[in-house]
């Protein structure tokens, strides 16, 4: 896995209707439970007349956490259909959430699915999805009279150079893409000088 998927920012907001219920869907770029839990207060604050508010998120990327909320529709007729479409568009680090107005007439769980699926390819569908390429940090220790060799290979390879610490004894830190790691790391290492650290994989 050398990339991933993503919503870079919030789509609009989106709206579907079934026999007087409304349902709003909304997806938003988040990375942690704490942006989810941020987001729902917010919306429970514009909505404050809805009767449910029923989500699923994913986040993270080579390991993905994952969590659904019927919140008091009947099991698995809500939380389970919106992340159906987060597995659907394959995208992490993102929250859907559909709020619902109840219109007086109940819709049966088979109608309730449809709506929330509904509702939560629309919200990604009015959402800009991006592939991101997946960057390793690379620690590199080196002499200072080797700075500019260091220098061409990550203009060569555009590496991100994110930090420089530039002394007798030099340390840089960059940021490479994971497809060309193995290729980065033998470059930098046939110079032996070169020491390479890899901070994650």
């Amino acid at each position: 896995m050398f990339s991933y998927e993503t919503i870079i920012t919030s789509g609009t907001q989106v709206l579907y209707k079934d026999k007087g219920s409304k349902f709003y869907g909304y997806a938003i770029p988040i990375k942690t439970a704490k942006e989810v839990k941020e987001t729902l207060e917010i919306l429970k604050r514009k909505h404050s007349n809805a009767g449910h508010f029923c989500y699923a998120y994913q986040f993270g990327i080579e390991t993905t956490y994952y969590r659904v909320s019927d919140d008091g529709e009947p099991s698995n007729s809500a939380g389970l259909p919106i992340y159906g479409q987060l597995q659907a568009f394959n995208v992490t680090n993102t929250l859907i959430v559909v709020i619902r107005y109840f219109g007086g007439t109940k819709l049966g769980v088979g109608g309730l699915i449809n709506a929330y699926r509904t509702t939560a390819k629309l919200s990604l569908e009015a959402s800009e999805i991006k592939k991101i390429d997946i960057l390793i940090p690379i620690k590199l220790h080196f002499a200072y009279k080797d700075l500019s060799k260091v220098m061409r290979i990550i203009k060569k390879y555009q590496l991100i150079l994110k930090s420089q610490q530039l002394e007798i004894a030099c340390e840089v830190l960059i940021l490479a893409k994971k497809i060309n790691l193995k290729t980065v790391i033998s470059t930098f290492e046939a110079f032996h000088e070169i020491k390479v650290e890899i901070l994650n994989d």
